[in-house]
């Protein structure tokens, strides 16, 4: 029997996992704090509506899924599984590292999957591009550059860098296979007191080195994650049509009698299966449910970005810059 899940939080993000679980036949209830919202869901999926305070004490509720502000992720966690609930927790998973790893203690404790919402992580395109990377056909991972860019969402409690770079950050770290040994950031906030633009610089053990740059206020959209290897370079383009999501280009770089020659080819195009990865990241925490195995995005996985995230946080006081 397939697991019975409630989702906590319907609000943008919360309804698309609304929706996916519905498809995949696991949807069994929602919550919100808005209660005219939960029952507009219930009605529209045919499922039950529980009140947020009830939902934890219901025996006919296996898992939960929220999607909330992230400050009330921890504690709302922490209740979930101390309940006998298994929980995936939307990114990011906490606003500090502390309620982070509380969370994690507590799952660990009580016996439950505990998993973070980093859903690229399940993007057959970056699937794909890992494996090139495991089986060498880049060479030595050299550099990784990160852009995730646009307009909005816009939040009173998370700036640019906390809403937009977990998900790089969990394709990074799985690419690394390690913690950065240096985090720098740099950041400019225009709208208020959170930044708006953020860079991070990174820096690991094995002198492979990293960038990113996110951005709420920009004027178009951009979803790219290149890789540079000694042998080869790729770029997933999450913006590109899925024949074109995942490129490979093998430019060649020589020295020829002290000075430097280089060639630039064309870009392969890697075949990608077709697939939500919002569903495959669901149905990946229902096989979790179902065989009690570690996710694939566990609570480890999501401290370690929170640490980065916390490192590279550049606060503003006063007016924006």
């Amino acid at each position: 029997m397939k697991p019975r899940i409630a989702v906590l939080g319907c609000g943008y993000w919360g309804s698309n996992h609304i929706r996916t679980l519905k498809a995949l036949g696991a949807l069994h209830a929602v919550s919100d704090a808005n209660r005219a919202r939960a029952e507009g869901f219930a009605s529209e999926q045919d499922c039950l509506a529980i009140e947020p305070d009830k939902l934890f004490e219901r025996t006919d509720v296996d898992a939960i899924v929220m999607a909330l502000p992230p400050q009330f992720h921890a504690d709302t966690a922490v209740r979930a599984v101390e309940s006998g609930k298994d929980v995936l927790v939307e990114k990011p998973i906490a606003l500090t590292v502390a309620d982070a790893e509380r969370s994690v203690q507590a799952a660990r404790a009580n016996g439950r999957v505990f998993m973070v919402g980093h859903v690229l992580r399940f993007h057959p395109a970056f699937e794909t591009l890992k494996a090139l990377i495991d089986n060498g056909e880049l060479g030595e991972v050299r550099y990784i550059h990160s852009h995730r860019l646009g307009l909005g969402k816009f939040h009173t409690e998370n700036d640019a860098l906390w809403d937009l770079a977990p998900h790089d950050l969990s394709m990074i770290l799985a690419i690394t296979g390690t913690e950065p040994i240096e985090v720098r950031g740099e950041g400019a906030a225009l709208l208020d007191n959170l930044s708006d633009f953020a860079h991070l610089h990174m820096r690991f053990p094995n002198g492979l080195r990293g960038h990113l740059f996110a951005s709420r206020l920009n004027p178009y959209r951009e979803r790219r994650l290149t890789v540079v290897g000694t042998k080869a370079m790729a770029v997933f383009d999450d913006v590109e049509p899925w024949e074109r999501k995942l490129a490979v280009y093998r430019h060649a770089v020589w020295q020829d009698s002290g000075q430097w020659a280089f060639t630039a080819n064309e870009p392969s195009y890697v075949a990608v299966g077709e697939g939500m990865p919002l569903t495959r990241e669901l149905a990946h925490f229902m096989q979790c449910i179902e065989t009690r195995a570690e996710p694939r995005t566990d609570g480890e996985e999501a401290i370690r970005v929170l640490r980065i995230l916390t490192a590279g946080t550049v606060t503003h006081s006063g007016s924006p810059d």
